[in-house]
């Protein structure tokens, strides 16, 4: 059992995932340390708040953390954009530039003539409405 574990757990994907993991809390904290202590002051001298993550409202007694949510809201959308910037779209060019060369795969599958539908390459009736097929 204790070898299986071992096994499993210096798999390539796990130890990746690990790393993915312990990088991406990393860069949470730079972009969430990004949002609060530069992004929120430059925020909050255009509002003119000069701590725009202490902004709260009070209703019937209950305090509402207005500020800190927008700075959780504005580390999320960086960290996506982030993602999105340096991880995404790398990773399509490189998908799209490897299948490049390659020739597009027989089709495995036709439409039928009466309702639409798909239906197999080698049928001689549809599935769906039983008209023959061409």
């Amino acid at each position: 059992m204790l070898k299986g574990f071992k096994d499993f757990v210096l798999r390539g994907n796990v130890l990746d995932l690990a790393v993915a993991v312990v990088i991406g809390a990393a860069f949470g904290a730079v972009i969430t340390a990004l949002v609060k202590d530069i992004l929120t002051p430059l925020i909050g001298a255009l509002v003119g708040q000069p701590d725009f993550s202490a902004y709260t409202v009070t209703m019937n007694g209950s305090t509402l953390l207005i500020g800190d949510f927008l700075n959780a809201i504005l580390s999320f959308l960086l960290i996506a954009a982030a993602v999105y910037v340096f991880v995404i779209v790398p990773v399509n060019a490189l998908v799209a530039r490897r299948r490049r060369g390659e020739a597009p795969m027989d089709p495995t599958t036709k439409k039928c003539g009466e309702c639409l539908s798909e239906v197999p390459i080698a049928a001689r009736r549809c599935a769906f409405c039983t008209s023959a097929l061409t």
